[in-house]
């Protein structure tokens, strides 16, 4: 036993005893480090991913917004057809296969992806390129969203009495008062003794509108924002009808 114990020291020590390949395959703490940029960069496509045709430079301008990716380049107008093609710059780290041969390390590497309307999730056809010369591209603050004023709405809708009828002409004249920023739009519907609107607004890029619901109704008056899912195009969440008559939340 102590003979063992002087004999695996000795390969630890000396060279005689050849050295220790990184991993079975040869790879080395680079290859890893390189790797895992590989994997930083797909990770970053699986965020990006979209099936709707949207900008090139929207989607270069949501790529720079992810933590820890540059972009380097973009080409192509829209998701469109042939799509675009980005340019990402990432970071990777990796360890040798035997600690005492050496420290890990990090690299940063340039990886070549392609998103289309076309394009399958996870197959961003990431390739390994050589960094372009000069600075990440960058980009300003995206549209501003106009902000709906749940509180205010609240508290000037007007209060209907038991046994009482909602006015529209009320209801629109108190909205009015607001002086809402343009890109937010109203509707309204009446039916029976109540009135229910819809003030909204789409966010840049979003799938789903922002909406605020109000039901006036004889003895109560009731302000409310539909469920995401209820308020994706499509759904009906957003719509006048569903302040009227509101649809469940979903399960």
């Amino acid at each position: 036993m102590r003979r063992l114990g002087i004999v695996l020291l000795t390969c630890l020590t000396a060279a005689g005893c050849g050295q220790v390949p990184y991993s079975e395959e040869g790879a080395t703490a680079e290859d890893r480090a390189t790797d895992d940029a590989r994997r930083t960069a797909d990770l970053a496509g699986d965020k990006l991913y979209t099936a709707r045709v949207i900008p090139g430079r929207d989607l270069a301008h949501r790529a720079a917004d992810l933590d820890g990716v540059e972009v380097m380049s973009m080409t192509g107008a829209s998701t469109a057809g042939t799509g675009v093609v980005l340019v990402v710059r990432v970071s990777g780290t990796g360890a040798p296969a035997r600690p005492y041969y050496g420290e890990p390390v990090t690299v940063q590497r340039c990886f070549r992806m392609r998103f289309s309307t076309t394009t399958e999730w996870k197959d961003y056809g990431t390739r390994l390129v050589a960094c372009p010369s000069g600075a990440a591209l960058k980009f300003g603050p995206w549209p501003k969203t106009p902000e709906i004023p749940y509180e205010k709405l609240r508290k000037a809708l007007p209060r209907v009495p038991v046994g009482g009828r909602a006015d529209e002409a009320e209801v629109r004249a108190a909205v009015a008062s607001l002086h809402l920023d343009p890109a937010i739009s109203g509707e309204f519907a009446t039916r029976g003794d109540v009135v229910g609107l819809v003030l909204k607004a789409k966010p840049y890029l979003s799938d789903a509108f922002d909406c605020v619901l109000a039901r006036v109704a004889p003895g109560r008056t009731s302000v409310w924002s539909p469920s995401r899912i209820q308020r994706m195009p499509g759904e009906g969440g957003c719509g006048a009808g569903n302040a009227v008559d509101p649809a469940p939340p979903p399960h």
